[in-house]
């Protein structure tokens, strides 16, 4: 029976080279599952909602831009091969938020941040320096990322217009995925970071939300 292939580090970085540009390209990130809004019709809205919906969809999709950094960069310096897998796993799941969240905005006649970039670099960094630091750091940032996510979905379910099923139903679902990806996180071994640290990735937070919103 064959052993896996084993994958040297430079391997690894070009796969992460070649994920960027599947995360940053639009239209380049393809989902493995159909979206929960597909089948969902698109009610009347007036110009204001529009762009706010649009708005916080923007907020979102950057916010994956970022998981997927977020994970990549993680998954290229773990220090176990479960561990690195869990990593890989939750980016291809965060690949459907991605390519769900740039669909609704061309339903908006929208578009994702141009600071995407920005954003991806700085997130893949911080990935990277916890999966150096530790695997046990690295999982723990994983549960505190995503328990910032939900709260800011929480967040925009609540502003959202109630006859928008559309944005809703994507947001719903996201919202249990990233559950689902914090749990299993701290269950992995994550660590339960301080209060001071989830404050700083709150103020952090709130910054791409601002930035993003409208550019």
């Amino acid at each position: 029976m064959n052993s896996p292939r084993q994958y040297s580090f430079l391997d690894r970085l070009l796969t992460q080279a070649d994920q960027s540009l599947r995360t940053l390209v639009p239209g380049a990130a393809q989902a493995s599952r159909p979206s929960p809004a597909q089948h969902l019709a698109n009610v009347p809205m007036d110009a204001v909602e529009r762009q706010h919906i649009a708005g916080l969809m923007r907020i979102n999709h950057t916010g994956e831009v970022c998981a997927q950094a977020l994970y990549q960069g993680q998954a290229l310096t773990a220090k176990l091969p479960d561990v690195r897998a869990k990593m890989e796993h939750a980016a291809a799941e965060e690949i459907d938020h991605l390519a769900w969240c740039e669909q609704r905005l061309e339903e908006l006649n929208s578009q994702p941040s141009v600071l995407n970039p920005l954003f991806y670099g700085l997130s893949f960094g911080m990935g990277a320096v916890a999966g150096m630091i530790s695997d046990r750091v690295s999982l723990g940032f994983v549960a505190a990322t995503e328990q910032l996510v939900e709260r800011h979905l929480d967040d925009h379910l609540a502003q959202l217009p109630e006859e928008d099923i559309k944005s809703r139903a994507i947001l719903e679902q996201m919202r249990l995925d990233e559950i689902e990806h914090g749990s299993q996180a701290l269950e992995a071994g994550g660590m339960i970071f301080p209060e001071p640290v989830k404050a700083a990735m709150t103020l952090l937070s709130g910054f791409m939300t601002k930035a993003t919103y409208k550019i």
